[in-house]
């Protein structure tokens, strides 16, 4: 099976040149290692020295410099506007009290899927409408910066149905 040993950033190479292309929901595009299959039916093996966050239009560089390029797929995403700007900053200080991973749109937000957050988020006067798009949500404060990576909270100890302050509490990765 085929290594892939590096990254290139979207618009750092020349993607007509790529010999494939893998498609990936945003879970898959978070990996250090992982066993691949690309549209053409290929096999290779994601084998990175650390995890990386890998986007739209990136190339996999394989261990003979040739180039797999990733494509994000298309998921079921809940659209969320607002009537004002004021108002969609507040639902998405309640999504982000949730810890939930957002796309910022500007004018928009984007996340999973989720029936009982969608019914907050219209309790709170928003409009959601569901699209399909690929979900590339903001890294939030603990990623690292360079990948732009989702924390989790394994283990928090805690419910986030409720406003609360992490004072004191710190999360690690």
């Amino acid at each position: 099976m085929r290594r892939i040993t590096g990254l290139a950033h979207a618009g750092t190479f020349d993607a007509s040149a790529a010999v494939d292309r893998v498609v990936l929901d945003h879970d898959a595009r978070h990996r250090r290692r992982i066993r691949l299959e690309s549209v053409g039916g290929r096999a290779f093996l994601l084998d990175l020295a650390q995890a990386a966050r890998l986007r739209d239009g990136d190339g996999l560089v394989l261990d003979d410099g040739a180039v797999v390029v990733v494509e994000a797929a298309h998921e079921t995403l809940a659209e969320i506007s607002a009537r004002d700007r004021d108002d969609l900053v507040r639902i998405a200080w309640h999504l982000g009290n949730r810890h939930l991973p957002t796309q910022l749109l500007g004018d928009r937000l984007r996340i999973r899927d989720d029936h009982v957050i969608v019914d907050m988020v219209r309790g709170l006067g928003g409009t959601v409408t569901m699209v399909q798009a690929p979900f590339d949500p903001e890294g939030g404060a603990y990623s690292a910066p360079a990948t732009h990576g989702h924390h989790h909270h394994d283990g928090d100890g805690h419910d986030h149905d409720h406003p609360h302050d992490h004072g004191g509490h710190h999360h690690h990765d």
